[in-house]
């Protein structure tokens, strides 16, 4: 039987691989075998899985076998962790992505995909596969498993912050348009994380008509698990709440939504009064005329001091030997070329050359010497 694939998407830093590990290490208590597949350049989404351990990448294995010509197997980019008291190994895969600055993380997501497809991961006998994908990003590959639906199932992570939010709702959106064209992603609904208690998320999800599927309080002791590399669902305020959510999804007890996400008035709306009245534009008059008003003084300080540099120029020329000042004027400020010059002073065009190169040259020492 075939895995069952969730793509969790959120903003980078609100916990998604927080969510998306305790998740994990939910379904392997409840005797799954799960992968989780982290879907982020920045590599780090099984860290706390593996006990601090940072996964190979898929990006970086592949060209290291691509270099020796070798092709890349399971067992370079797969890994497994056996954890005292779970039934089932945890099985993880980081795609990883270029460094900073050069290269196309979205490329990295859609050729790690590309390796994994050849390695048969839909066909691995594995019963769960969580995609932990960054969702702040517009790059089209973050959207792969949306566009390809290599993801059954779609899960969003947000907090009680507009920005946040404000990428749910473009997942949201995303989701909606692949299914428009053939897609068969399904949205689940949304996890909220670190809830303080304002309901800003859950005002959101109304308006958008997503399911809450769970509400995760913000917790100084499980955000210590998490930075030391341990499971918050060590805890029993945190486990219960994972343990149900997982539980549904194994039994599909949750309805998918049919949501479209809001459009962007109806989304800034949501978080206070905002006028209908169109921007009103700004003019290349306004924004030259400070600059001319105040620098008009300046523009008179130039255009004498070209004035001066003109009648300077000048008076060096007239100290230049009759021929080369000949020369100079019919090339320069008549602008004749080389063979007219030459023509109509009777000259070989080498010597025209000869004379106007050396005329430039005592024009520019007597400029810069007077």
């Amino acid at each position: 039987m075939a895995a069952r694939t969730i793509a969790i998407y959120g903003k980078g830093g609100i916990g998604k691989s927080f969510t998306t590990t305790n998740l994990s290490a939910t379904f392997a208590l409840m005797n799954k075998r799960v992968l989780q597949l982290g879907c982020d350049p920045k590599h780090d989404s099984t860290t706390s899985l593996f006990g601090g351990i940072s996964l190979p990448t898929v990006t970086d294995v592949f060209a290291e076998m691509n270099a020796l010509n070798r092709q890349v197997s399971i067992s370079d980019i797969v890994f497994r962790r056996d954890i005292t008291g779970f039934p089932q190994p945890i099985y993880g895969v980081e795609l990883g992505g270029p460094q900073v600055g050069r290269g196309c993380g979205g490329r990295g997501i859609i050729s790690g995909f590309d390796v994994l497809e050849k390695l048969g991961i839909f066909n691995w006998d594995i019963d769960i596969i969580l995609m932990d994908f960054l969702g702040d990003v517009v790059c089209g590959g973050f959207a792969t498993p949306l566009a390809r639906s290599l993801s059954e199932e779609v899960i969003l992570v947000t907090n009680n912050d507009r920005q946040s939010i404000f990428t749910a709702n473009n997942i949201c959106q995303a989701n909606n348009y692949f299914r428009t064209i053939g897609g068969e992603s399904r949205l689940l609904g949304l996890i909220i994380n670190r809830d303080d208690g304002s309901g800003v998320a859950e005002r959101y999800a109304e308006a958008a008509g997503i399911t809450v599927l769970m509400k995760v309080p913000y917790n100084a002791e499980a955000r210590d698990r998490d930075d030391s590399f341990d499971f918050a669902i060590r805890l029993p305020e945190i486990r219960d709440k994972f343990q149900k959510l997982a539980g549904d999804i194994v039994e599909n007890r949750i309805t998918p939504c049919e949501a479209v996400g809001l459009d962007f008035k109806g989304f800034v709306r949501l978080f206070g009064d905002v006028s209908n009245d169109a921007p009103q534009p700004a003019t290349a008059d306004e924004l030259f005329a400070q600059k001319e008003s105040g620098s008009e003084n300046g523009a008179v300080a130039e255009k004498s001091a070209l004035e001066s540099d003109e009648r300077k120029m000048a008076r060096c020329i007239e100290k230049l030997p009759a021929e080369e000042q000949e020369v100079y004027r019919m090339v320069e400020e008549e602008k004749r070329a080389i063979c007219e010059v030459a023509e109509l002073t009777h000259r070989e065009e080498s010597a025209v050359r000869e004379l106007l190169g050396s005329a430039r040259k005592k024009l520019t020492r007597l400029f810069f010497e007077n």
